[in-house]
């Protein structure tokens, strides 16, 4: 690839496995902005469509909904796909495998990223899992056709697969908000876990983590990413209705920023207020004249807070309620992240501690 995200130690494989073998007759390619799906693509309709997007570098949605949506119009949640190219490769060469590493793989997906180790590695020396029955059983079709078998388990990928350890390497194509015990607990000290990690409040970044002698885990953050959580991990995040004691602003105390909410909204900036601002995650109410209200809402749903932004002002009003002052939390986080040069993804380091706790700093 012409970014340099193929490492030519890769060249064999991603020769021997085009892409569209495990790409399904009808997905949603990418959009621009990386979150966003378009129309359909079928490969019965409009064959030469389809051609493009399969080898175009963007992610292609295969599910949507755990499955219960059908037909050819974008379901509600996204919940499959074959990863775009640029990232495959990337997170491939930060896993930094070499002949004789066992490879745990967290999410078959299509089985494209599987049906790669397995042509690097051999496909004894793989084993992927995959949440989702129907997705596992059509992976298996296409790797099967494509000539290999790697250990194919339908299951919780939070749960790793014990029958296969120990590891050399763990990568995950899911991302996570706590790196599963069972990953670290499978792999050889010293083994290289993967994966895509991302704080309750949002910004995303691939991790590249090597494991302690002491049982933990610690390394630094590779590049920006986007991926669907871990379905063990997906929480359910209540309405702004639900942190209302009485009818507006409650019991809400009423304050001015000069921070407009704005600021608040890039992948890095919630990233690293993600990292210093536990249990906190934003909600957007947009209005028709293009202001909006920003929702700082806690997981425990005892504290809220609001920051109003309207066009062509400079002051903007805040409200909070509760024993966190949510937006008060979140500006000291932004302004330390600002006054630092507003660093990157890759300026941070992630430690997992034996007992679980995770720290985000600076590296």
């Amino acid at each position: 690839m012409a970014n340099g995200s193929l490492r030519s130690d890769w060249f064999a494989a991603y020769h021997a496995v085009p892409r569209h073998l495990f790409v399904p007759d009808t997905a949603w390619p990418g959009m621009a902005d990386g979150v966003r799906q378009g129309d359909a693509v079928s490969r019965r309709e409009d064959a030469a469509a389809w051609w493009r997007a399969v080898y175009a570098d963007v992610p292609l949605t295969t599910q949507w909904d755990d499955g219960s949506h059908v037909g050819n119009s974008r379901g509600t949640a996204p919940s499959s796909s074959s990863s775009m190219p640029t990232m495959v490769f990337t997170m491939l060469a930060a896993l930094d495998v070499t002949d004789g590493h066992r490879v745990l793989e967290i999410g078959t997906g299509t089985g494209w990223n599987a049906a790669l180790l397995s042509h690097r590695l051999g496909s004894a020396s793989v084993t992927t899992v995959e949440v989702d029955r129907t997705t596992a059983t059509d992976a298996g079709r296409r790797l099967a056709r494509a000539g290999y078998a790697p250990v194919a388990v339908v299951g919780d990928g939070a749960a790793g697969h014990p029958p296969a350890a120990p590891f050399d390497r763990v990568i995950a194509t899911c991302s996570v908000r706590e790196v599963p015990r069972a990953w670290i607990e499978q792999c050889r000290p010293g083994a290289v876990i993967v994966a895509p990690w991302g704080p309750e409040y949002g910004g995303e970044a691939v991790v590249r983590l090597t494991t302690q002698p002491d049982g933990g885990a610690r390394g630094s953050f590779v590049h920006s990413s986007a991926f669907m959580r871990l379905r063990a991990q997906r929480t359910s995040r209540p309405s702004s209705l639900a942190y209302l004691s009485a009818p507006w602003p409650a019991d809400g105390v009423r304050s001015t920023t000069t921070l407009s909410p704005d600021e608040l909204g890039g992948w890095e900036a919630m990233f690293a207020i993600g990292a210093r601002v536990p249990g906190v995650f934003p909600l957007t109410e947009r209005y028709p004249d293009g202001s909006y209200t920003l929702w700082l809402h806690d997981t425990a749903v005892t504290s809220w807070a609001t920051a109003d932004r309207e066009p062509g002002r400079a002051e903007f009003e805040v409200v909070q309620s509760g024993p966190r002052r949510l937006w008060d939390e979140v500006e000291a986080a932004w302004r330390w992240w600002d006054a630092r040069g507003r660093p990157g993804f890759e300026q941070f380091e992630l430690t997992v501690t034996p007992d679980g706790t995770h720290t985000v700093r600076l590296a």
